[in-house]
């Protein structure tokens, strides 16, 4: 790896229940266990320890094998704004940083969801292959986010914890 390119994933979402619930459910081991990186089922363990340079962790298993993704975070202001890092450290040495903006609104709140993705690019590729890598980064994390917020949105709202990987709305 000789360069680094980046992308950004902005998802916005709408929940049924106050800034607060949705903000804990971000920081809560209980809570992130069941929606974060997937289900309570395949995911081993959750920690958090949210303050400023506090470290967070899940370890997923699944087929046998163990992902964990793992993180500090950096800004915490409950219940409007969360940053935090994001690094699955058995795919990448990159950290990502992801900011929850979270904004009251008349039936609950809006989830404002941006991650900065930090992209490997090879030294011999083409501005084409860093492109068609930079899409398939977004891609990939945009859709693997998608079903984790299907996944949060059915804990927060109804208080269901996701059994299978929910499908596609």
């Amino acid at each position: 790896m000789n360069d680094t390119a980046y992308t950004e994933l902005v998802m916005v979402r709408e929940f049924k229940v106050s800034p607060e619930k949705l903000f804990d459910a971000w920081i809560d081991p209980v809570m992130m266990r069941k929606w974060l990186m997937s289900m309570e089922a395949t995911n081993k363990s959750a920690s958090s320890d949210p303050r400023v340079g506090g470290l967070w962790e899940i370890i997923d298993v699944r087929g046998g094998k163990e992902y964990r993704a793992v993180g500090r975070y950096l800004e915490i202001d409950r219940p409007i704004k969360l940053v935090f890092t994001f690094q699955m450290p058995q795919f990448s040495e990159f950290e990502d940083t992801i900011t929850v903006n979270i904004k009251a609104t008349e039936e609950g709140c809006k989830m404002v969801f941006t991650q900065h993705i930090r992209v490997p690019v090879e030294e011999n590729w083409t501005d084409e292959d860093t492109r068609r890598a930079v899409e398939e980064f977004h891609d990939s994390s945009q859709h693997g986010w998608h079903y984790m917020f299907v996944g949060l949105k059915m804990l927060a709202e109804e208080g269901i914890t996701p059994v299978m990987p929910p499908a596609s709305e």
